[in-house]
């Protein structure tokens, strides 16, 4: 099965249990209320898939993480490491930091780490700059498209007609493409992202 990032529609995230995001709900807005700030309650309803639709979001973690690891350590302050990379749940709205919730989830059983989509899109912008990301990245993340066009020869058709910084790893350049397109959808959507 694999581990797959996932966009959550509004039944899913209100929902408690095992199917379901409701306790990561609730107790987010617990904090942001502690925090002052508004809860998080206009989640998008699930859209019915229409590809091209950019209604949702399923891409699937397949290749190796170290190069990407290395990359930004190489780019990024530890500080923007953690935000970047170090979540489990991603919300469309600015944090002023993480916030560790004391829930375990599907991808890291002692805690849940939020980060806001703003952040870490500012971060993806910069890195995939930093690599010079290409343009022919797929956009469309709704239907594995961006995992396809890394694993299935697209971009190393590209990479060997046009290499650049991007192309001396693709299994990095992956996951920056994943981060960048993962926190556009949530900032475009209104919706929280979460490993599945």
């Amino acid at each position: 099965m694999g581990l797959y990032l996932i966009s959550v529609c509004a039944e899913d995230w209100f929902t408690e249990g095992e199917d379901g995001w409701g306790e990561t709900a609730t107790a987010l807005n617990h904090e942001l209320r502690r925090q002052g700030l508004p809860p998080y309650e206009s989640v998008p309803e699930e859209a019915d898939f229409v590809r091209g639709s950019r209604q949702a979001f399923e891409e699937k973690m397949v290749p190796s993480m170290d190069g990407f690891v290395a990359l930004c350590r190489a780019h990024l302050s530890r500080e923007d490491e953690e935000t970047f990379y170090g979540w489990t749940v991603l919300v469309p709205f600015s944090l002023d930091e993480t916030i560790r919730l004391p829930l375990g989830s599907g991808y890291a059983e002692a805690s849940t780490v939020v980060a806001g989509a703003p952040q870490v899109l500012a971060i993806a912008e910069r890195l995939a700059a930093a690599i010079g990301l290409p343009a022919e990245t797929p956009r469309m993340c709704h239907n594995l498209d961006l995992t396809m066009w890394f694993m299935d020869g697209a971009a190393k058709r590209l990479a060997a007609a046009r290499p650049g910084p991007w192309s001396d790893d693709l299994d990095a350049a992956f996951y920056v493409a994943l981060m960048l397109r993962a926190a556009q959808h949530s900032v475009r959507r209104g919706c929280p992202m979460a490993y599945s």
